[in-house]
């Protein structure tokens, strides 16, 4: 069974910031991409940033480029997503989806239940 466990969300100020873990069991985890995506209340879900697991390459929405990083611990099974200067507009909750990649974006297939990240001005 595929599951996807979300980690590390929370409330931090402005100017702060969080790491996210996304924890991924019941496949080959190098198989397929990562992807995180983000949904603010009345907002539709987007796509923040994506990595192909068995290289390395990185995608990445052109708003948050710059402070947002993600990367994979392979021998963890864990892809993180580094958000450095929060924004309140970085306030949403948080995804991560095992991915196909196609046109340098993450594809999602299977969710994880999601992480709150609340940014207090």
């Amino acid at each position: 069974e595929v599951q996807l466990v979300e980690s590390g969300g929370g409330l931090v100020q402005a100017g702060g910031s969080l790491r996210l873990s996304c924890s991924a069991s019941g496949y080959r985890f190098d198989d397929y991409a990562i992807g995180w995506f983000r949904q603010a209340p009345g907002k539709e879900r987007e796509g923040v940033a994506c990595i192909s697991v068995r290289d390395g390459t990185t995608y990445y929405l052109e708003s948050v480029k710059g402070r947002f990083t993600i990367s994979s611990d392979n021998a963890k099974n864990t892809v993180y997503l580094q958000i450095d200067s929060l924004k309140p507009e970085d306030t949403a909750a948080y995804y991560c989806a095992r991915s196909w990649v196609f046109m340098r974006r993450c594809s999602p297939e299977y969710w994880g239940q999601g992480t709150q990240v609340t940014v207090s001005s």
